[in-house]
């Protein structure tokens, strides 16, 4: 997957409506949801209990956290597009989210974007709302629908 480049914000607006390239597919360890797990306090079994999860849960493996897959986003729109006069970036927020299908651990996922809006920030910055899809490997529903939203700055 080779990443889209632009020159500087002008360039990049041309993009609104547009879908960004699909990202690589990233492997979801046990060592990167325990990760999760110890940064969030967020220890619940599901996520990090192996053999309980096997037993226990429909999906017979721990899953990863929702919130890791929303975590991942800007790592993953940075793999697919470069501005090259930004000089600082910031998660602005986000205005939906919805996990439809869990992520169970050694699970693929990749994301798909489209630039839903720019707009004009003060000092030299812009907003930019991203309509992303992360997709799992041989699923048919997404791991995670979301609108998010991030601050460039020139």
């Amino acid at each position: 997957m080779t990443p889209l480049i632009f020159e500087n914000f002008e360039d990049f607006k041309s993009m609104v409506g547009k879908p960004l390239p699909t990202g690589n597919w990233y492997s979801i360890t046990q060592t990167m949801i325990n990760d999760f797990a110890n940064a969030t306090l967020d220890k619940q079994w599901i996520h990090v209990d192996e053999k309980r999860a096997q037993k226990e849960s429909p999906f017979q493996s721990t899953v990863a956290h929702g919130f890791m897959s929303v975590a991942m986003i800007s790592r993953l729109l940075e793999e697919v597009f470069a501005i090259k006069s930004v000089k600082m970036g910031l998660n602005y927020g986000l205005n939906t989210v919805r996990f439809p299908n869990p992520v169970p651990v050694n699970s693929e996922l990749r994301m798909h974007a489209t630039i839903k809006e720019i707009e004009e920030l003060g000092l030299n910055g812009i907003k930019v709302i991203f309509s992303c899809m992360i997709e799992i490997k041989g699923q048919e529903k997404p791991a995670c629908v979301a609108e998010f939203i991030a601050a460039l700055f020139e």
